[in-house]
């Protein structure tokens, strides 16, 4: 499962990171031309405030990876039922 979770994050950061690059060139292209930059500084400024959440998503993925015991981050764990169980079980254990 935490496996799946960071397969997920880190795609979507390199994307967010290539679109905050294509981002910046749109905004320094208005500013330099004399063009409204508001729409595109509020899209970048959004850009940057997603990747910076994907960025502390992956930050808690990576830390449920490493508290996890060294054995079970061989296999990923069986999924059962929606997972809620399973992270009731891992606070209950202190996980």
């Amino acid at each position: 499962m935490i496996r799946t979770h960071l397969a997920e994050a880190n795609p979507h950061i390199a994307e967010l990171t290539v679109q905050i690059v294509r981002q910046r060139v749109i905004v320094k292209y208005a500013l330099d031309t004399g063009q409204p930059s508001e729409l595109s500084e509020s899209l970048l400024h959004a850009l940057e405030e997603s990747l910076g959440a994907f960025k502390k998503h992956r930050e808690l993925v990576l830390d449920q990876w490493i508290r996890r015991p060294q054995g079970s981050r061989q296999a990923p764990r069986p999924a059962t039922g929606t997972g809620r169980a399973g992270i009731r079980h891992n606070k209950a254990r202190g996980a």
